[in-house]
């Protein structure tokens, strides 16, 4: 899925657009009891409950695709049958109406998402009538030919209030707050099928996480059935990895950050693409050439990319790289460059010592108080 479809799909959570049937949920507390059900038809909730789940349907579908929103697909053996793909299919066909496949979903989602806490499991069931569009792209509603039949899940967190003061206005008094549980925004989520190319994708799955490096393998294992992708910040380390052991030791400054500097080139080029922009090892391959990188250190570059990524595997631009920093580190100092002007910094060689020279024309600051700079002195 892209950002576009992505927004499509977010956009039915509106009561104007709301195409949900039916929604269940079940409340798990931190021994992982069941202590609560529910199954009821969505329009039957109260006009505000309705507008809070909104909310949280529409936050399991936000975020950065490739780091908060992850495009999984179905190994052969999960869409076999008695696979995971085959369980989902039936929960999904059930409309959530049979009781025996709801309990053997949250029993699954109990065993394997890891969580020390309480936490809301809300499963809904969806029917988006999806509309035609024109040849420039202008939506027509009598044209449409396929119903995206769905399932979200979004696995909320559910904490205690804050204690505190409260103003009792039936008393006219400040007192003790009442401390509630509160279903917080979810930590975990999933979209199935997949919607791609507007339209049902039965072999993938979307997958929501809110922090980037936890992506809860045996919940994507077992739940799901899907292959386990790589998360974002381990894509950053691999890629700083590949840099390292193809450059050695004669890794220097102007390489590295040539390499960045290739990188947000083709970032800012790709920006207006639905797609992320992803990178094989073709491409990473020629933006190393590009940055300099010597032909001798490139013979190493294809084991070095093969052995960490894969050898038909890709990295997303957007995790590897930082666009809107760039930091310099020694163990006593750590520099923050604006990506843009890189050439504000260089290399010499100064009485023998290696050193970072950065230009200063008009303005610094040290601890936030505004120093002069050093003016040459005219001969």
């Amino acid at each position: 899925m892209n950002k576009k479809e992505v927004l499509e799909i977010r956009k039915q959570f509106t009561p104007a657009n709301c195409a949900i049937t039916r929604i269940c949920g079940c409340y798990v507390d931190h021994e992982k009891n069941k202590k609560l059900e529910s199954k009821e038809a969505f329009l039957s909730l109260p006009e505000e409950e309705a507008f809070k789940y909104f909310d949280i349907f529409k936050k399991t579908m936000s975020g950065t695709m490739g780091k908060n929103m992850l495009d999984l697909t179905f190994p052969l053996d999960a869409e076999m049958p008695g696979g995971a793909q085959e369980f989902l299919l039936k929960l999904k066909n059930s409309k959530l109406e049979d009781d025996m496949l709801l309990e053997e979903f949250y029993d699954k989602v109990i065993a394997s998402y890891v969580y020390e806490e309480n936490y809301y499991i809300i499963l809904i069931h969806a029917m988006y009538d999806i509309p035609g569009k024109s040849s420039d792209g202008i939506e027509m509603f009598d044209a449409s030919d396929e119903v995206y039949e769905y399932l979200m899940c979004s696995i909320c967190p559910v904490s205690l209030s804050k204690a505190g003061l409260s103003y009792n206005a039936q008393d006219n008094r400040i007192e003790e707050r009442v401390r509630d549980w509160v279903v917080d925004m979810p930590d975990k989520g999933f979209l199935f099928p997949a919607f791609t190319d507007r339209s049902t994708d039965l072999h993938g799955v979307l997958y929501y996480t809110k922090k980037s490096e936890d992506l809860q393998p045996e919940m994507i294992e077992h739940v799901l059935g899907a292959s386990m992708p790589m998360s974002a910040d381990t894509q950053k380390e691999t890629f700083q990895m590949i840099i390292e052991d193809t450059l050695g030791e004669d890794g220097d400054y102007e390489t590295v950050r040539s390499i960045h500097e290739t990188l947000h080139e083709m970032i800012e080029e790709h920006k207006e693409e639905p797609e992320p922009l992803t990178l094989d090892k073709t491409d990473m391959k020629k933006i190393f050439e590009k940055s300099g990188v010597p032909n001798e250190k490139m013979e190493h570059f294809e084991r070095n990319f093969e052995e960490n990524v894969g050898e038909k595997a890709s990295l997303l631009a957007a995790n590897i790289t930082e666009t809107r920093k760039f930091n310099i580190e020694t163990p006593d100092i750590i520099i923050k460059v604006n990506p843009e002007r890189l050439d504000l910094i260089e290399t010499r060689v100064i009485d023998g010592r290696q050193c970072l020279v950065i230009a200063v024309d008009d303005h610094i600051e040290v601890n936030g108080i505004n120093v002069k700079t050093m003016k040459t002195k005219e001969i």
